[in-house]
């Protein structure tokens, strides 16, 4: 299993380093200081409604969720020494990735 968690960890990485940056610069700058105009909340919400944006935002989420699942628990099994734990910290970090994962899945299909 440790080749899967590696590539979720990997894809997480490379989607997270392109995207946040971009949404961070448009939601948290260019909107606020009025570079851009807002868009309406009807705009937004087309726009997430459409079925290739949810997509989007679920594989943006989810991989952005393994990618700190697989990170964290070798900071814990590495940094912090505690290889003692390494299935009950696996369990975890995964199982918190697989819930946050289906919890994202939920909210954009009930949108």
């Amino acid at each position: 299993m440790e080749p899967f968690w590696w590539g979720l960890f990997a894809a997480g990485g490379t989607i997270s380093a392109f995207v946040t940056p971009i949404l961070l610069f448009l939601n948290g700058l260019a909107i606020p200081l009025g570079w851009i105009d807002a868009p309406s909340h009807e705009r937004i919400l087309a726009l997430v409604l459409h079925p290739l944006s949810r997509i989007f935002l679920l594989v943006l989420i989810s991989l952005s969720l393994f990618h700190w699942a697989h990170r964290f628990r070798f900071t814990l099994y590495d940094g912090l020494q505690l290889k003692h734990l390494n299935l009950l910290i696996a369990t975890l970090t995964y199982g918190t990735a697989i819930v946050g994962t289906l919890l994202a899945a939920f909210i954009l299909w009930t949108i």
